[in-house]
Order: structure tokens, then C-alpha cells, then sequence
């Protein structure tokens, strides 16, 4: 808690066009006349941040709009002219952006301006960066892909393919996006091809739903290779993972089962090894495990039905078995291991302010006045406002201060001000909690007492679930901004002012 003194495809195509044209593409709403520099930000937050220290030397425009989500916004080709027009480009970095908007920017933007990961540098900027601890008490293993190991060359990434499958059934690995619609990854019934694969940046990793049509034991062979942003391509591991699906799946002997927790099917670019990693349930620490000496259970409880919507038909019909491992976070959600959303954190926005100046001060040293200025304002402004937020939320009742939300994004705002992350819970794509999993987080609700749980105005309307048990457990529904601004909120001390108000107001003594 505060109480101590803070340190004060298409688009490539258009981008070659624009570069044909002479700069005959302007990104819209922008303007070329006043402004020294053109910036082009991967979010909101972060464009809002630029405009308070670049005043009116800068042009500022945000790839992911307002009401957008930096972790699955697929950019446009008017994205693309944006960044062509780019002198300098801020992002987050720690792989909260997806992964489509950092090879945006790698492909289109000029190759002399500035791309610069705020978050990665933050604590030279007298910023913290921590872990990001992910933890949805889900009752069936929680499985991931993940890449680890550096890749050679700026934008590269690693492919993972699916080239073989043998088992009773069929296999379909996809992701659900924040619209509800299926993006398939794999799918064994039509046969293996180039097709069944995905890409990764190095050290991420991302959730998928993972759908077996019968129950019996599955043996997956996967291969990897690292591509590179200029086409280059070499192919570097292979293995076979073993599922026994239903309960009535016998697992091979001396071999260890993973049933539960959180594991990811991964590949590690630099050694070629493909393997199993997960948390230790009792320590937490990672552990490897080669890919033939370990089996991945899905148990009969994760037997489930096709849901409806012409969308799903790949599964099968309406109605058919499927047993599925969740992806338990709706969206693209591939990230690293430290938590992208440092924001949160007043000072570490303070942070980035510094970081800014710094940049744009090396790319305009002619403005170094104006930028010194604006920045030394605005970082009082954020003093002042850290101030706020801390005496605010000192006003919750100790017993009160949990946070129950809809997306991993606050972990930076409890840590600064003393409160605790009792838990995010998010819609399970393509399937309905059982009833045993609706009662486990009203159990949770009762025994932590919480008097109000928070929706991000950005994922409320698919927060089906956990309305509907905060309405039975008769706690209060109240917002809270993560990634992205909305309609009402438009700037950043607007966005934690709101929410150190309504976290006062939800969780304080009167909730």
C-alpha cells in the first residue's frame, strides 16, 4: 500500500502503396502541418500519455481504438497507413498487444523510426514490473501452448503445426474470440496440412480450447520451426503427446498424469526440445516434462455438447459429446511471464511519462523544452493523482479489500494500494459452467465476503455467469477499467479516478 514517497496482409500491401504514392496515405483524423513528430501508439492509454508530454509538437493517433482490446485487436490496412506515417511507435511490450499488431508495425513502419516497448525498459524509468499470476481454479487441466527460447531477428516467430494424430476420435484445437467465434487451429477430421498450425513470438504463450469427439486415449505429434519477417524458415524439434480422455482412459504406466492446474504443450526454439511444462500445484514453481514421459487427462467431467450456432459446426452437430479442456480467458490472450498492465500502478504510469519524454526528446531535440515542460506538469498531475487513488481505497475496510473481476489485468493496482485479487472470472468459451463450478464461486463470494464484484465495461455483456451468481449471492456489479477507455472515460486520470471511486464505493463500509 502507498505510505512512502514516490520517485517524481492487406496492410503491408497498403504501406507499399503509400511508400509508391510518395506519402499520398494519411492516416485519418491526422494532420501533417503543425506537428514535428507523427506517433502512433498501440493503445488509448498509452496515446493519451504521449499527447500530455508532447503537447502540440506531436500528431498522436492509437492503433486499438477505444473501446478495442490490445490482447485480440486484428489491425486494418488504416492502421497500417497510420504507422507508414510514423517518425516514432510506442507500445506496451511484455506481449500484451497481439501478435498481429506487433508485425504490423514491424512490416510497415518506417524502418528509421523508433519502436519502443514502454513496459520493457520500466524499472530504468523508476517503474516495477512483476509476474503475472494466473490462477481460475478451473476443475479440468488448463492447457496452453507456449514458446520459449530467443528467436535470431526483429518480429520473428515460431510455428507450431500439428502432422499427426492417432485415437478413437477426432481432435480440434481453436481459440474463441471476444465475439464468441471460433478461429480453428487444428482439426484432424479433413486430414493434416500446412493449415493445422499457429504462431507464436518467443517466450508466449496463449490459451485455446482443446475438443476430443471420443473418449479413449490420443497420441498428438506436433513440429516447430522459427520463421523470420523477411520469409526465412528452419525447422528445429518434434514430439507426441499422449491424452487419455474419460474417465474410463487408462494412462500408460510410469508415466506421470497431469489432470488438473495449469500446463502448457510447449516448444523451445533455441534447444528444439518439445515438452510439457507446468506449475507445480504445491510450490508453483515450473516443471518440464519430455513429451513421452507424461499424459494429459481429460476427465469424464469435461464432457460436454456441441453448442449451437452454425459456427461451432466443426465440432460436430448440436447436441454431440465433446469433451473439452476450456480456454478459460476469452480473446487472443497470448502474453509472457510478467504482467503487461503496469498502469495500474499510478507511479508506474509516472514511469512511463519519463520514458516518453526521453524518446521523444532524442527524436525532436529541438523540442527538449516543451517536452521537459509538459512532462514535468503532467507528472505532478499523476503525483497528485496516485495521492488520490491511495487515500480513496485506504478508506475500504480491511476485510473488504478484494477484487473479484473479469480479466487478470489488476494484480499492479492491488499490489500499490493493499488489496487483493480474490479472483477473475471470465466466460469459458463455447461452455456453460456446471452447476458445481456456479457454486464455487459463490462459495468464494460468501467466504471472502466480498460485497461487490467488477466488470470491465469492455467484456460485460458476455460476464453472463458471473453476474448472474453476484445477483444470486445478492452482492453489488459495479465497473472497472483495464485496457481500453469507452465512451464515458476518455483519458487516464479519468479512467483511475473512476476506478478508485468506485472501488471505494463498492467495497467501502457502506457497500
Amino acid at each position: 500500500m502507498r505510505g512512502h514517497p514516490r520517485p517524481t496482409t492487406t496492410a503491408v500491401g497498403l504501406a507499399a502503396a503509400c511508400a509508391l504514392l510518395a506519402g499520398a496515405c494519411t492516416a485519418p483524423g491526422s494532420s501533417r502541418s503543425d506537428a514535428e513528430l507523427r506517433v502512433s501508439t498501440t493503445t488509448a492509454i498509452i496515446a493519451d500519455l504521449v499527447r500530455h508530454v508532447g503537447g502540440d509538437r506531436v500528431d498522436v493517433t492509437s492503433i486499438v481504438p477505444h473501446h478495442g482490446d490490445p490482447h485480440s485487436y486484428e489491425p486494418s490496412p488504416g492502421d497500417a497507413a497510420k504507422v507508414a506515417g510514423a517518425d516514432v511507435v510506442f507500445s506496451n511490450g511484455l506481449l500484451l498487444e497481439e501478435p498481429g499488431i506487433t508485425k504490423m508495425i514491424h512490416n510497415n513502419a518506417p524502418k528509421s523510426a523508433p519502436k519502443i516497448g514502454i513496459a520493457e525498459r520500466l524499472e530504468q524509468y523508476g517503474g516495477t514490473v512483476m509476474k503475472l499470476e494466473e490462477d481460475l481454479g478451473l476443475d479440468v487441466l488448463w492447457l496452453g501452448w507456449a514458446v520459449e527460447g530467443e528467436v535470431p531477428g526483429d518480429g520473428s516467430q515460431v510455428r507450431t503445426t500439428a502432422t499427426k494424430l492417432e485415437g478413437p476420435g477426432e481432435l480440434r484445437v481453436y481459440l474463441t474470440d471476444t465475439l464468441g467465434t471460433p478461429q480453428v487451429y487444428v482439426d484432424s477430421a479433413d486430414g493434416f496440412s500446412a493449415k493445422d498450425s499457429f504462431t507464436l513470438p518467443p517466450e508466449a504463450h496463449t490459451h485455446v480450447n482443446w475438443a476430443f469427439s471420443e473418449p479413449g486415449t490420443y497420441r498428438l505429434t506436433v513440429e516447430g520451426r522459427t520463421e523470420t519477417l523477411d520469409g526465412k524458415h528452419e525447422e528445429f524439434g518434434s514430439g507426441t503427446f499422449t491424452f487419455t480422455v474419460g474417465d474410463a482412459a487408462g494412462a500408460p504406466a510410469g508415466r506421470a498424469v497431469l489432470d488438473d492446474g495449469h500446463a502448457d504443450v510447449a516448444l523451445d526454439a533455441e534447444t528444439g526440445k518439445v515438452y510439457v511444462r507446468a506449475d507445480d500445484k504445491k510450490s508453483g514453481a515450473r516443471t518440464r516434462h519430455p513429451a513421452g514421459d507424461v499424459v494429459l487427462h481429460v476427465p469424464g467431467r469435461a464432457k460436454d455438447a456441441v453448442p449451437k450456432g452454425r459456427a461451432y459446426r466443426f465440432l460436430g452437430e448440436p447436441g454431440d459429446d465433446v469433451w473439452v479442456l476450456p480456454q478459460a480467458v476469452i480473446g487472443k490472450h497470448v502474453h509472457g511471464d510478467l504482467d503487461p498492465h503496469a498502469w495500474e500502478d499510478v507511479a508506474n504510469a509516472e514511469a512511463y511519462v519519463r520514458r516518453i519524454e526521453a524518446e521523444l526528446i532524442t527524436a525532436d531535440p529541438d523540442g527538449r523544452a516543451t517536452y521537459e515542460k509538459n512532462a514535468a506538469a503532467y507528472l505532478r498531475t499523476l503525483g497528485a493523482l496516485d495521492a488520490e487513488v491511495a487515500e480513496k481505497l485506504a478508506t475500504i475496510p480491511a476485510q473488504h479489500r478484494k477484487l473479484i473481476t473479469t480479466h487478470d489485468a489488476f494484480g499492479y493496482l492491488a499490489k500499490a494500494y493493499g488489496l487483493e485479487v480474490a479472483g477473475f472470472v471470465v466466460p469459458v468459451p463455447t461452455q456453460e459452467p456446471s452447476a458445481a463450478e456456479a457454486e464455487e464461486l459463490g462459495t468464494t463470494i460468501r467466504d471472502k465476503r466480498v460485497p461487490s464484484v467488477f466488470l470491465e465495461p469492455n467484456l460485460a455483456a458476455r460476464a453472463d455467469v458471473l453476474k448472474r451468481v453476484a445477483q444470486d449471492q445478492q452482492v453489488g456489479i459495479c465497473t472497472i477499467y483495464g485496457d481500453s477507455f469507452d465512451d464515458k472515460v476518455h483519458d487516464y486520470v479519468a479512467m483511475m479516478r473512476h476506478n478508485a471511486d468506485e472501488l471505494a464505493r463498492c467495497l467501502g463500509r457502506n457497500a
